[in-house]
């Protein structure tokens, strides 16, 4: 199995949004793209592709709450502030990219996000759903007792212990 982010698509999304590609380029990607993936499942591969959708509500909500906590505000990149200002427009870059990639072959499958728990533990049942498994859990095992050696442990004084904060 095989996981790719999102970053196979930030032609069509991030790049095109910001003007880190051009027009030309843009529409090669949504050309090619989807023969690609027809190739690839074409050859055996299942290919499950996931949007995890957050609302601008929650989004703001997320970048507020990084932002206030100085131990998270690093993760608050100019990138993602740009992106949340051109939310608009990242929208209209989704919906273009689905038009284009939203093939039969290879459908979009839409996850709600604003609780992140809550999706990736839908995302997670969904992709279990796709493949037959059987229950791989190995039954219990007897823990056996521990074998007496004659041994004296050296006294805990005489190791550096990392000082308990927390």
């Amino acid at each position: 199995m095989t996981l790719f982010d999102r970053s196979w698509y930030n032609r069509s999304n991030v790049e095109w949004v910001m003007g880190f590609c051009t027009e030309d380029e843009h529409r090669e990607f949504l050309r090619s793209c989807p023969e690609f993936e027809r190739m690839l499942v074409r050859s055996g591969i299942v290919l499950l592709k996931y949007w995890f959708s957050v609302s601008y509500d929650e989004q703001q909500r997320r970048f507020q709450s990084r932002n206030e906590e100085p131990l998270k505000r690093w993760k608050l990149s100019d990138m993602d502030l740009a992106e949340h200002e051109e939310y608009v427009r990242y929208s209209m870059a989704k919906d273009t990219t689905f038009q284009y990639t939203d093939i039969k072959q290879a459908p979009w499958y839409v996850v709600p996000s604003d609780d992140k728990r809550n999706a990736r533990l839908n995302c997670i049942s969904h992709i279990l759903s796709q493949f037959e498994y059987g229950d791989l859990i190995p039954d219990p095992v007897d823990l056996p007792e521990r074998r007496d050696v004659p041994y004296v442990r050296p006294p805990m004084t005489d190791q550096t212990f990392v000082p308990q904060v927390y």
